[in-house]
């Protein structure tokens, strides 16, 4: 189901301020790894935001996570008050994990693989043929 209009406005404007709240709080540095928010998905009654982070360079990122889960409720009423003028009820937030950097780097790392093992194979042949 596509969303509407209004669930991506909505949802651009929580990505923006929680992206925001995060850096000024403080979690967008973590640990020595870094927090951003990658998408916001709104649900059609627009009582709920699916919010997606993602993690880079984070070592214990379950215990991240649950701390996020944790604060949920003061970064809801932190947003309230940025978008009280805009929204007439602020979206309960529930917290993922987006993976999608990591799968990346798992294809990378395979591609590489591949490539190394090809030039590995093609590279032997080449010898023997001399």
């Amino acid at each position: 189901m596509e969303e509407s209009k209004r669930q991506k406005q909505i949802g651009q404007l929580i990505m923006e301020e929680l992206s925001d709240i995060f850096r000024r709080e403080g979690f967008s540095m973590v640990d020595g790894g870094m927090v951003s928010v990658s998408k916001v998905m709104v649900t059609p009654d627009l009582l709920e935001a699916r919010v997606y982070l993602s993690l880079f360079q984070i070592k214990d990122t379950e215990a991240l996570m649950h701390t996020f889960r944790e604060k949920t409720s003061e970064f809801r009423k932190l947003l309230g008050m940025r978008v009280k003028n805009q929204l007439r009820r602020v979206p309960e937030l529930v917290f993922y994990l987006d993976d999608t950097l990591d799968y990346v780097f798992k294809m990378e790392e395979l591609f590489k693989k591949i490539e190394e093992d090809r030039k590995a194979m093609g590279g032997s042949e080449n010898t023997e043929g001399a």
